[in-house]
């Protein structure tokens, strides 16, 4: 059952809908996952996951390199359902603007990814080792200023519905990590904040009906 609504308040979404849509944002991963990108205890959502495995709507495959990931007729409801709460929330337009807005800030996301991940050296291109440290730095605090730029975009849409509210605290906590010296959560760790970015670039498609090229 969906939440209470509060007239003029964010929409919010069933925790039903936001495990469904949750694996067809980020794909087949175990709960841990799952439960980290919700926001939801994970004995939460694992009780959703068995109540949509019971309706064929999700799967799970035990074992160190199972998991949980959508059936082709989870991946139709969660499209008609994402589909109707947007019209229910009258917040298409908006999506679509800080949709917009997204796509203006994509291209120099991956430009920091990869200058976090490549670095010249002696005129030619060359695996990051990171033992540049003024040069990580340097990437560091670009990344630093494109996540201020980046929170209007996770403000428009979190305003609009709250599950998008999720990914701001998730993009800062990857951030902060990598900035305390775990550098992996730049670019490269499941977690990291290129992870996450993409995790919400593919949810604006899902939610707006676009596919992916």
């Amino acid at each position: 059952m969906s939440p209470v609504e509060v007239p003029n308040s964010p929409h919010s979404t069933s925790t039903d809908l936001l495990a469904l849509h949750t694996l067809r944002c980020i794909g087949f991963v175990g709960l841990a996952r799952v439960s980290e990108a919700t926001g939801l205890p994970a004995h939460d959502v694992e009780s959703e996951l068995l109540d949509l495995a019971a309706s064929g709507l999700v799967t799970h495959v035990r074992g160190d390199f199972g998991g949980w990931g959508l059936t082709e007729a989870g991946r139709a409801v969660d499209a008609q359902r994402i589909s109707d709460e947007l019209d229910a929330a009258d917040a298409r337009s908006a999506v679509a603007k800080a949709f917009e807005d997204f796509l203006v800030l994509n291209p120099e996301l991956l430009d920091l990814c990869t200058a976090w991940q490549m670095r010249s050296v002696d005129g030619a291109m060359a695996v990051n080792d990171h033992t540049d440290a003024a040069y990580d730095s340097r990437v560091l605090d670009r990344f630093t200023d494109f996540d201020m730029r980046a929170d209007a975009v996770c403000a428009a849409l979190s305003a609009e519905l709250l599950r998008f509210g999720r990914y701001r605290p998730r993009l800062t906590g990857a951030l902060t990590r990598a900035r305390s010296g775990a550098l992996e959560y730049l670019a490269d760790d499941i977690g990291s904040y290129h992870a996450i970015w993409f995790q919400l670039h593919e949810d604006l498609l899902v939610t707006l009906g676009i596919p992916r090229h």
